[in-house]
């Protein structure tokens, strides 16, 4: 231990330490010139790439726009949403039935009409047709099923409007 503290105050010990703070001082200027140099390259080389332009500017201005971008592709993703909540309640099936409600009427003028949304919730029209008047009913339909006494061409119409496939669908 004694010999360690000798060696501390020694000439040696100083002398080393000057040349070993030199050499580290000397490697930090040489680490400093040589980032600048790379740093110098790479601002041309990117000067280069873009033209005369700084590209890292213009990568910058890019991703900003990427993300004004995502942001409007959310807005737009929550606008289909609602949409396709309020298309579901829309008219997508059609039933459509003709028939001669009275032996005396030549045609099919009679006919009945079911208009219905996706989850089968809508209207089914009845238009009785003979010689002196015509008269059109309407009934309300949920779930493909009325509260009122439905003809069996209002049924027919109504299935028919169920089976079409949703055909009429805005898609």
């Amino acid at each position: 231990m004694q010999g360690l503290i000798e060696f501390l105050k020694s000439d040696t010990y100083a002398l080393i330490s000057s040349l070993t703070i030199i050499l580290l001082f000397i490697g930090f200027i040489i680490l400093i010139i040589s980032s600048r140099k790379i740093s110098n390259k790479y601002n041309k080389f990117m000067k280069k790439i873009g033209n005369g332009k700084n590209i890292e500017e213009d990568l910058e201005k890019f991703m900003n726009k990427v993300d004004q971008v995502g942001k409007q592709n959310s807005e737009i993703i929550g606008l289909c949403k609602n949409l396709d909540e309020d298309v579901s309640k829309c008219i997508q099936k059609i039933g459509i039935v003709r028939y001669s409600a009275f032996k005396d009427t030549g045609s099919d003028l009679s006919f009945a009409v079911a208009l219905l949304d996706e989850k089968n919730n809508g209207i089914v029209f009845n238009g009785i047709y003979s010689r002196e008047m015509s008269n059109i009913y309407a009934k309300p339909v949920e779930n493909g099923n009325s509260t009122y006494t439905l003809s069996e061409e209002e049924i027919q119409a109504i299935e028919k409007a169920i089976k079409s496939n949703d055909i009429y669908k805005a898609r």
